[in-house]
């Protein structure tokens, strides 16, 4: 992974990390549950985008290099590993 990439990927799970435990201290302190579902949306919306920066630096480095070499097998497998994961995203 790209080390920019990786600083703000680790940026953005350190405060998702935050926004669990405030999620956690909230059911502790018996807050309204659509406030609680409120968070856990803005959880997941925060999960989602560092999902795709993941995503888009797999496809900037791993994807483009298996094509700069031109191996067919390589760049199937990249392929299908991308088909996979957003098969399983979609779930």
């Amino acid at each position: 992974m790209n080390s920019t990439t990786k600083a703000a990927v680790r940026k953005r799970l350190g405060r998702i990390e935050g926004q669990v435990r405030g999620v956690a201290a909230m059911v502790d302190d018996n807050r309204y549950c659509i406030d609680i579902i409120t968070q856990l949306s803005a959880v997941r919306a925060a999960l989602r985008k560092v999902e795709e920066e993941v995503l888009r630096d797999h496809v900037a480095h791993c994807v483009e290099h298996a094509i700069a070499h031109g191996d067919a097998d390589e760049q199937r497998q990249k392929i299908a590993e991308i088909v996979d994961v957003m098969g399983r995203a979609g779930r």
